[in-house]
């Protein structure tokens, strides 16, 4: 039985949510992007959710917190593809923009939760 039950966390679910966004969001970009931007933003968003729930059943809140920086090291990741996205003018701007806005908040509750999880040694 995992330590913390990973479904019910609220950052694991907005990363899923992340994913589904992304996802949906790559299904406008350039065909010639299939292998670089779009693979990339595909896996990093994959690597959100997967990194917290498979952190939730380590054996101390520690090595929890590594997983937890892992996801967020692919939050950063995604959030310079989007980036270079917008840079390219790829996909819908105001789409793009709403992602950019969610992928911050992410940023910030897995960082705040890392924190919890390090004070509760």
């Amino acid at each position: 039985m995992n330590k913390h039950n990973y479904k019910k966390l609220t950052i694991w679910q907005d990363g899923m949510d992340m994913y589904d966004q992304i996802y949906k969001y790559t299904e406008s970009l350039p065909v010639k992007e299939k292998f670089n931007l779009i693979s990339q933003l595909e896996r990093c968003s994959v690597s959100i959710p997967s990194n917290i729930a498979e952190g939730s059943g380590k054996r101390t809140n520690t090595h929890f917190a590594e997983f937890l920086t892992t996801a967020l090291t692919s939050s950063y990741e995604m959030e310079t593809q989007l980036l270079i996205c917008e840079r390219r003018k790829y996909g819908d701007s105001k789409e793009l923009k709403v992602i950019l806005r969610k992928v911050e908040v992410l940023q910030t509750q897995i960082s705040n939760f890392r924190d919890k999880m390090l004070n509760q040694k």
